[in-house]
């Protein structure tokens, strides 16, 4: 309802080898993240790597050393540990295959290092590695089929470069995300897959909206260039983008505050994926639209 963007005539297409170039970078970036996932060298998370991971909630603030002095005297030296000092929270990921009743082991050992403070077992996750084998082979199952999905929506609705140029931008927007938590060694889950596919979905509604317009417009202005067209189809539609993406940024700026640590990365996913899936509906899935028609693109 509130147009901060009217009569807008911005260039989006005239420097649009610049923003492949940027895009092919970050492309590379999260295929070597999907490679490095697929051999078992990023942080996946224990959906993914088997193990177990407990979170305990504490009664007064807590030192993290007694803790992981606790686990490395019996033999659990290679857990991960991170605090939440405003929470009074403390996270435990053991990668240790084979062993039942993990969280009883370290819920005593906890015991005995904070005899003190008392504290309770908030949650408890346990999964072997085949399980976690086949979690990881499920989610990106998962994620080609939603691909598949996109390609033949898109193709079935318009035209099929559009289905192919809206599914390659989409596959820019999860390689993107990809390879920006590897580059941060944030934790790779299942949560993390929860928020590539939203993402997906949401980066595809925004490119389903330009292409709405861009069809209209095809139809009207059949003498304008093709590249004309496009411009001002963005133009055209660039307050109603920028009012989505603005409102959602503000639910997600929210959670990404004040959530708590446990959706933390979850929102970051978010976050950065409204702003690719924003950048890539303006600048990558039009160019490649142009590219991908072709001599149909260059008529007069």
């Amino acid at each position: 309802m509130i147009e901060l963007f009217k009569e807008t005539h911005f260039d989006f297409i005239g420097k649009r080898m610049i923003f492949f170039a940027f895009s092919g970078v970050s492309v590379l970036l999260g295929l070597i993240g999907l490679i490095q996932i697929g051999r078992g060298a990023a942080n996946l998370g224990v959906d993914f790597s088997g193990g177990t991971a407990i979170a305990l909630r504490f009664e007064n603030p807590i030192e993290i050393a007694p803790a992981r002095a606790a686990l490395s005297e019996s033999g659990f030296g290679e857990a991960e540990l991170q605090e939440v000092v405003a929470e009074k929270k403390l996270f435990i990921r053991i990668r240790k295959e084979g062993q039942g009743d993990m969280d009883k082991k370290i819920t005593s050992l906890i015991l005995k290092a904070y005899p003190k403070n008392p504290f309770v077992l908030e949650s408890s996750t346990e999964i072997g590695p085949k399980i976690g084998q086949k979690l990881q082979k499920d989610a990106l199952i998962a994620i080609a089929i939603s691909m598949l999905g996109i390609v033949l929506y898109i193709a079935l609705r318009f035209e099929f470069q559009f289905g192919v140029a809206a599914a390659l931008a989409t596959f820019h927007d999860v390689f993107f995300l990809v390879g920006i938590f590897y580059l941060l060694n944030k934790e790779i889950s299942l949560l993390f897959v929860t928020a590539l596919l939203t993402i997906a979905g949401y980066s595809l509604s925004d490119t389903v909206v330009l292409f709405d317009r861009i069809r209209e417009n095809l139809k009207k202005e059949k003498r304008d260039p093709f590249t004309k067209i496009i411009n001002d189809s963005i133009n055209q539609t660039l307050a109603r983008t920028f009012n989505t993406g603005f409102s959602t940024l503000l639910v997600v700026l929210v959670l990404f505050f004040v959530g708590g640590e446990v959706i933390h990365d979850f929102a970051l996913a978010m976050l950065l994926g409204i702003l690719v899936g924003t950048y890539s509906s303006w600048f990558i899935a039009s160019s490649l639209l142009i590219t991908l028609r072709g001599e149909q693109a260059k008529r007069a």
